[in-house]
């Protein structure tokens, strides 16, 4: 067996909740503003989200809401959002976050899945809140803000807990995020304190935050709190780590350049569509953005030409990362001495990785392209009640299969090249989406791009190409071949090209490729 050990020092994990954990890091200056809404300026210390979030539990806990129970949350990214995540945490309770952008039919899915008791909702989502309650355990609707119609986020309030509700921190699920893994309809990931914990010192082993040199480190925090990127970065890491989150309920690229220049942001976390922005639109050069030391993209694979790109405008480290849902998230990160453009970096600290062969289970040796296999205390603890899905995805030794396709350079530095069940079979030969797509955006008529593989008779299946074309452009098949074939092999050419003029992607920046494939199936 093959296996790629972390080149990090190993770590103790504390043996501590994950609320626990980022208390340590707000006590250390009760009067440090940790949240800004970033929409209305309204900001909170250290000493006041610790107070909120006890206050909650103390209600959650006199209600017998917490022990036992599920409570879900639908909403944007608003400072109250740390108040719950953490208050229902700290009362020993599970959490599932909602993408608040989910028609009634979705969040119905996940509400009876998850078996949630109480779903606390921004009010701005009431009505489909409303319908998709029905038919489900849940008890009641909780507003975030005041409404004439539920109990208020308010209301909940109780007398302060002040200490961590009972719980196993081994086995304990205190977050239900849902994700699709490798196939199917998105499956409750079972994360304990401990899997958060574990990563959240695995990520700052590579990665520490740092203070500006008068004021706490601040960034303004798009990434939705209901994904697990900005759960772990923006819920987690930055409250536990000294820094300062600016809430953010949407994204504006304005907002967001103002935003990181007025709080001198040194860090930016992002998703490949932004970094094309940062690294293209000309607004990018109406701010001051000379503060950023570090730019990181996650949730998809960004790819070299644009990751340098980014870092060369903005002169930073451009860098990126690589992990999933079931690993709560991280398992690789670019360490900023030794970044290497192209790649997800190096194995955290606890961590072990098997690049697998796809057609016979070999392990493959450096510089072969296979599957990502990933072993350490981030695997989550498995599907909820879905044990079948749970053991296609983790095997009986612990290994997690990613479904993504990568290898490692000589140095052990990870490389992504696609996920397994979205290559392309031509002619018998693999092709990544992801590999024409990098490619594809560097041509000047090019703003964005997204592949996908349709089916051929004599091909098996032919590489097709979605693009956004830049304003004033209309780019033929023939000029996009062209210029492909100055940089792939003939396999890899994209056969079809139809110009649209949105390509559907989630909140993550993920490309949604299945919608792409419902369109030619019209």
């Amino acid at each position: 067996m093959a296996v790629i050990k972390s080149k990090f020092s190993d770590f103790e994990i504390e043996n501590v909740s994950i609320t626990e954990f980022v208390f340590e890091g707000l006590s250390e200056d009760p009067d440090r503003v940790v949240v800004i809404d970033g929409m209305t300026g309204k900001k909170t210390t250290a000493a006041a989200l610790i107070d909120n979030i006890k206050k909650l539990a103390g209600g959650l806990v006199e209600r017998n809401l917490a022990t036992g129970r599920t409570i879900a949350i639908m909403s944007p990214n608003v400072p109250e959002y740390f108040t719950i995540f953490h208050g229902v945490a700290w009362a020993g309770g599970t959490i599932t976050t909602i993408n608040p952008n989910y028609t009634a039919h979705e969040a119905h899915h996940q509400l009876k899945d998850a078996n949630a008791n109480i779903l606390i909702v921004h009010p701005d989502f009431l009505g489909t809140a409303r319908e998709a309650v029905i038919g489900t355990v849940v008890e009641e609707i909780i507003s975030i803000g005041e409404t004439h119609e539920t109990t208020s986020l308010a209301q909940l309030m109780g007398e302060p807990l002040n200490d961590q509700a009972p719980v196993d921190l081994n086995n304990h699920v205190v977050v239900l995020p849902y994700s699709s893994g490798t196939t199917g309809l998105p499956k409750g990931v079972m994360l304990t304190h401990r899997n958060l914990v574990a990563n959240l010192g695995q990520v700052n082993s590579v990665m520490a935050l740092r203070k500006n040199s008068d004021q706490a480190n601040a960034t303004p925090a798009f990434l939705p709190f209901f994904h697990i990127y900005g759960l772990l970065i923006f819920l987690n890491l930055y409250p536990a780590s000294g820094g300062t989150v600016i809430t953010m309920p949407r994204f504006d690229l304005q907002d967001f350049l103002r935003l990181a220049q007025d709080h001198k942001s040194i860090n930016l976390w992002i998703v490949p569509p932004v970094a094309m922005a940062l690294a293209r639109h000309p607004a990018v050069d109406d701010y001051d953005l000379s503060c950023v030391e570090m730019i990181f993209s996650g949730a998809a694979p960004l790819g070299a030409e644009l990751s340098h790109e980014v870092g060369k405008r903005l002169n930073c480290f451009a860098v990126q990362g690589y992990g999933m849902t079931e690993l709560s998230p991280v398992c690789h990160l670019m360490p900023q001495s030794e970044p290497r453009v192209g790649s997800v970096g190096l194995t955290i600290a606890g961590t072990s990785c098997r690049i697998v062969n796809l057609e016979t289970g070999e392990d493959m040796n450096i510089g072969e392209e296979g599957e990502i296999w990933i072993k350490g205390p981030q695997v989550m603890k498995g599907y909820l009640d879905n044990p079948q899905a749970t053991a296609r995805m983790i095997d009986s030794e612990g290994w997690l299969r990613t479904g993504d396709v990568g290898y490692f350079d000589k140095d052990q530095y990870l490389y992504i090249v696609d996920r397994v069940k979205e290559l392309i079979k031509y002619k018998g030969f693999q092709v990544a989406p992801a590999e024409l797509e990098a490619v594809l955006i560097n041509h000047p008529d090019v703003a964005d791009a997204a592949v996908i593989g349709i089916q051929d008779d004599e091909a098996g299946e032919l590489p097709m190409a979605f693009i956004i074309a830049n304003k004033g452009a209309s780019p033929s098949l023939d000029a996009i071949q062209t210029h492909m074939g100055e940089h792939l092999a003939s396999f890899k050419q994209v056969r079809r090209v139809e110009l649209v003029e949105t390509i559907p992607k989630s909140a993550s920046g993920k490309i949604l490729r299945r919608l792409l494939r419902e369109q030619i199936t019209k």
